[in-house]
């Protein structure tokens, strides 16, 4: 996920975080705080779960924040 921000200094600086997910999802999925990259820990099984849905924040350094649903 991307966000951007057109302050400047800490204001500026976007982290991201997950605002929603299952315990068995935070075993296969793992998010880059800093970058927003969604990365497998391991492969996905379709016997396992046949789709997982995600909500990632993103926040600034002045308080503000959105979210996205990812599927």
């Amino acid at each position: 996920v991307t966000a951007t921000d057109a302050d400047e200094g800490i204001n500026g600086d976007v982290k991201y975080s997950y605002k929603k997910i299952t315990e068995k999802a935070s075993k296969i999925f793992q998010l880059d705080v800093d970058r927003g990259d969604i990365v497998l820990l391991r492969s996905l099984d379709f016997e396992e779960g046949e789709s997982y849905e995600l909500e990632v924040q993103a926040h600034d350094g002045g308080g503000l924040f959105d979210t996205a649903k990812v599927t």
